[in-house]
This record gives C-alpha cells, structure tokens and sequence, in this order.
C-alpha cells in the first residue's frame, strides 16, 4: 500500500509544483547564496531540485539516497580538483532532501552536521517556506564549508552554480 501511495504522489507531483516552490526569485537567490558561499571555502556545490521521480523508479524502490548518488555521478559532482563537489538533492514528492559529498569534503564534516542542514531544509517546507529555509539552510552549509575546507586563494568556480529544476 506504501508503494501505491508513493507512486500517487510522485504523479502528481509535477514540474508546475516546483516551480511554485522554487519559482524564478528563489532560484536566482539560491544561486547567489552558492556563489557567494564559494568565495569562502575550496567546495563546490551543486543543488538540483526534482519534483518526482519516474513511475518506474518509484516502483522499483529507489530511495532519495539512491537518486541523489545517481544524479551526483551524471551531472560530475565528483569531478572537481580536490574532490571537493557536495550535491545539495531535494524530492518534492518524497519531501527529502539529501546531501552527498565528495571524498576530500565529506570526510571532514560529521554526518549529523550534514544531516542538520537538511533538516533546516525539511522543516521549513513542513510549513510551506522553500524560500528561507533553503536559503537558511545554505548559509549553514557554507558555514560548515568555510570552517572545515576553508578558501586558501587556489578557488576557482568549477561547477555550475545555478540551481537546476529537473
């Protein structure tokens, strides 16, 4: 019955919804927030936005988690110099976030500090506040960047930090 309902709302979870979760305003500011946030630390941050996943995925099972790595890996998270990529992922219709950090990163930072900047996340859209709580969200994230992978004037930008809705 879990599946069945799973699958329901990922079909009706559609783009139109997360563009009225993240519409245009949000986007750029979210962008701004990475940029602004990489001119502190080594890191690269990447945030793609996906309302739904594809029945098929839901029928199989596949978690945020599983998602989140598989994004990580097509859009080259991992490709960066240090192994410094962190992939911020948001399922609308599953309403998890996850977070998945390249080696050189994630090793620094404790997974309870990661699993906070998701939380900020959830909890704000538990109360329909995409807009503050991502950008809440990321200044903790980039917080933690700072202190744990800090800027050693060898930055230069080498992923895309325009958020992406899928």
């Amino acid at each position: 019955m879990a599946t069945i309902s799973r699958l329901f709302r990922h079909l009706f979870t559609t783009t139109a919804a997360g563009r009225r979760a993240f519409p245009e305003s949000t986007l750029k500011a979210v962008e701004e927030a990475i940029a602004e946030g990489e001119k502190l630390h080594r890191a690269e941050v990447r945030f793609i936005i996906e309302p739904s996943l594809s029945p098929l995925a839901v029928l199989n099972g596949m978690p945020a988690r599983a998602r989140a790595r598989e994004l990580f890996a097509q859009y080259e998270v991992w490709d960066t110099d240090e192994n410094c990529g962190v992939l911020v992922y948001i399922n609308l219709a599953d309403h998890q976030v996850e977070i998945v950090a390249d080696r050189g990163v994630g090793r620094l930072i404790a997974a309870q500090d990661w699993q906070a900047v998701c939380r900020t996340m959830t909890q704000g859209f538990a109360r329909g506040d995409y807009h503050n709580s991502v950008l809440a969200a990321l200044a903790q994230l980039n917080a933690l960047l700072q202190e744990h992978y800090p800027d050693d004037g060898s930055v230069r930008n080498q992923l895309v930090d325009k958020p992406m809705l899928l």
